[in-house]
This record gives structure tokens, sequence and C-alpha cells, in this order.
């Protein structure tokens, strides 16, 4: 630590020890200065308040008045509770008793030593530990101090990432919503989100994790749909170097870098029957298969899994684990689609549009009267997400004033998603492209139009008759993420 004086408050009732204890630090009164002596417990608290913060109080454990030691120890930790407490006594008490050293600890207490033998008149009796003491004292209030300003800064952080995402809403409905993350996030159970695409799973998850006491550690999200089926087992659990071929070096699977922290798996329902079971056992013993590695590894990891599909009936299916579900579904949460929560729409808007502005750097458009009432009677199958999209065309549509044709406009294009761009080619004599350059252009906006009327990659490979990893394959070919 720096060498600033460390500052002490002498709680001492006696004038012949708070002379012998002057005397003792005394001599390193350039690192050490007594602030403040009190002789009463009720004293030495108004200290603290008004006069504080020290760094070290050297406290008397039976100093007169009704409030003296582990009662004092405990109030005074209250009021700071990183002031380092210094406990002096007298021989009457036998310094081996075990019981009596672990109630100071637990009470509070940095140290605790002896006042006498009473031959020793000048000095308290072992003065350099005593010194040693104090200073070792004073570099814990340090280090506990910048271990406060370390997490404010990452509490200020987690408010930023928060504030970014907000879970915006008035209604009943995301009020229960709200209800149940405050309840779930001090627990660690494992939650399951339901709601229809779009509504925000997700962003629930997020708020679960930064308030529950993992938020200081990572949140890792996963969609299931996303990875071809053989990659599903390395991605989660990962591997080591020279499990299999092309295994050039050690990966860290998900659940690992998602240790002591919080792990999404979104559209769970898409994830294969076989890894199903894998995920099973990690939930049920916390062990994880590394491939490639013949021991188990640990994790500690708080599962949060959401789905737009009904697990029920993939279960009466034998597409869906029903030992996984129960271990999955000890909590709920309903995510509301929008025509459950219509009194929000207007907040919504507003909010996109303010976000969207903020970022052209413009001054938010008027909205019309006709304008507001096309939005707010607008069905939103697509749900919050499809909303964002459209107030994100308004803005860039609408910079000079949203009116009925600019909503118009913009829920048209919504409507058309890619098929605005999938045409019939004209060919003339003067333009032929070679075969495969029309097949590649071809087969790009045919991925594209089917992806976005899917509600997963693996639905989209389902309609183009593909099996999964042949469809992510040729995505990867055709320049598609």
């Amino acid at each position: 630590m720096d060498q600033d004086q460390i500052k002490v408050l002498l709680i001492e009732d006696e004038e012949y020890d708070v002379r012998r204890i002057k005397n003792t630090i005394d001599p390193f009164r350039e690192r050490i200065q007594i602030e403040e002596i009190v002789s009463t417990g009720e004293d030495a608290l108004k200290a603290i308040k008004d006069r504080g913060p020290f760094d070290v109080a050297i406290l008397d454990y039976q100093i007169s008045g009704g409030l003296y030691g582990e009662r004092l120890l405990k109030r005074i930790r209250e009021i700071d509770a990183t002031i380092q407490v210094v406990v002096i006594t007298k021989m009457t008490i036998n310094q081996t008793d075990i019981q009596f050293a672990t109630q100071m600890l637990d009470s509070g207490a940095y140290w605790f030593g002896t006042k006498y033998p009473s031959d020793i008149e000048d000095f308290i009796y072992q003065p350099t530990d005593f010194i040693l003491t104090i200073l070792n004292a004073a570099e814990k209030k340090q280090l506990e101090n910048d271990r406060i300003r370390s997490q404010k800064r990452l509490d200020r952080k987690i408010d930023r990432i928060v504030q970014e995402r907000p879970l915006l809403g008035e209604s009943q409905s995301i009020e229960q919503v709200r209800d149940h993350i405050s309840k779930f996030a001090v627990t660690q159970a494992n939650v399951l989100i339901v709601g229809e695409s779009g509504s925000g799973k997700e962003l629930i998850a997020r708020n679960i994790h930064y308030q529950s006491d993992r938020r200081y550690e990572n949140f890792v999200t996963v969609n299931c749909a996303a990875i071809p089926g053989e990659l599903i087992e390395s991605e989660l659990f990962g591997f080591i170097k020279g499990a299999f071929t092309g295994a050039k070096a050690d990966k860290a699977g998900l659940f690992e870098q998602a240790n002591l922290g919080t792990i999404f798996l979104d559209e769970i329902s898409e994830l294969p029957y076989l890894a199903q079971a894998k995920l099973l056992r990690v939930l049920e013993t916390g062990e994880m298969d590394k491939i490639g590695r013949k021991k188990s590894y640990m994790v500690d990891v708080r599962v949060i899994s959401a789905t737009n599909k009904n697990l029920k009936e993939l279960m009466k299916q034998n597409k869906f684990r029903e030992d996984l579900y129960y271990r999955l579904n000890i909590l709920n949460i309903q995510a509301p689609a929008i025509r459950d929560r219509q009194d929000d729409i207007p907040l919504l808007i507003k909010y996109f549009v303010d976000h969207y502005c903020h970022d052209l750097s413009i001054v938010p458009p008027v909205i019309s009267e006709k304008a507001w009432s096309l939005l707010e009677q607008y069905g939103w199958p697509g749900n919050v997400r499809q909303l964002k999209n459209v107030v994100q065309r308004l803005v860039i549509l609408g910079m000079e004033g949203i009116t009925e044709d600019t909503v118009n406009l913009a829920l048209d294009m919504q409507s058309q998603d890619s098929m605005s761009s999938f045409v019939n080619p004209v060919f003339t004599e003067k333009n032929l492209a070679p075969l495969k350059e029309v097949e590649h252009d071809f087969r790009k906006q045919y991925f594209e139009y089917v992806r976005k009327h899917s509600k997963t990659d693996t639905e989209a490979a389902g309609k183009l008759g593909l099996a999964p990893p042949n469809f992510h394959r040729m995505c990867k070919e055709l320049g598609l993420k």
C-alpha cells in the first residue's frame, strides 16, 4: 500500500493503558497516527459516524460502560464494514481459548492480543506484533476499499448493459414478468422461458442473470438451432487436442466458458435427442465430459432455456426427453406477445424512435395521429423484434415526419421481406451470365427467402429437403451467415 498515514481510533478507558499504547506507537508516528481517543462505546460510535473514516480501531475488550466487547465490535462494523478492529484484552482472558478467538473473528475483529503482564510498564505486551498488526490491518483496509471500488465499477457496467436493453412496458403482463424475474434471480434454479418468436425471451434471461449473484460472471448465449447436430457436443462441452482429426488444440466448450455464470440455451427444442442426454447429465451431476478426455470436468452453471414450441407435444412425439424437460422447467416464465400487452405499444415505439434517432444524430420526427392509429392497431405477428425493425424503417423513411403513408410503406417492406429482390431474371442475348453464376444467385436468394420465413435454421433445412449439416455447409458456400 502507499505510505499515507494510518488513522487510528483508540477506544480505551484507562489512562495507564492509553499511555502505554501511545509509547508503543510513537516510534512509528510517521506511519501511524492516533487521530482520536474515546473512553466509551457510545463515544466510539459517534466518532466513527461524525469524524471517520478511520483505518484501524484499537478496542479495549472490557471497556467500561454498557456497550463493550462483541456488541460494540458488531456495532462498529455495521457503521463502517471496512474499518479493521484490533482487540486488546487483559490476562484474565485465556488467550489460548479457541472459542473466544472464534467469537472475536466472527464478530469482525482483525486481531486480538493482551495488554499485560504488569511488569511491562511503558509499552504494550509484544509491541512488535502489535505494530505489525496495525500495519497489516491498514493494508487490508485499503485492499477492501479497492475491492469495493472495483465492485462499484462492475455494478455501473452492469447497469449500463441493462439500460441499453431495458425490459420496457407498464402492462400487467410485463409487470408479472418483472415480478418473476426478481423472485427467480435470487435462486439458483433452472428457468424455462416460453413465448413466441420475437417476444424478448433472451432479454428476460439477461435480466435474471444480471439481478442474480452470478451477475459478475459470464452470460453465454447458445442458439441450439444454429449448431449442426454433429458439432453440438464439441461446442457445448469442448474437446482436447488430438481428440479427432482437426482437433489441433484444446477447446473450451460453452458450458466451461459459462462456469460460475449463466448459460442461455435458446431454441432448446432444436437440441438433438442424443445431445439432450448429455445435457441432462450435466444438470444432474454438474459433470461434463470433454471429447477425448477420460476424466469428467466439474462445472457450476445456471441454465436458462427458451422455446417458442410446445415441449409437451414434442415429448409425446419422442422428440424431447421428459426427464430433461422437468430439469429445465423448475421455474417457468411466459414471455407475453404484443397482442397481450397492447397498451405498451406506444411506449415501445417511442423508445425505439428515440434510440434510432440518437444513432443517426437527428431530431425525433413527429408522428401523425393516423400513423399512431395504424401502428397501435397493427397485429405485430413478429412481436417486439418486428416492431423494432419497422420503427427503424420509419425513422429512415420519415425523417421529416412519420405519416400514414410512411407507416404503410414500412409495413409493406416488412411483409415483403427479401422477396423484393427475389424476382424473375430478365434474359437478353447481350447479358448472358454463366450457368454457375445464375445458379449461385438463385440459390442465395432462395435460401435467404426460406430462412426469413422459418423460425429456425433446422426448419428451413427441412423445407428445402436438406439435412441440417448440408444446409449449414451450403449457407457458408453462399456467403450467408
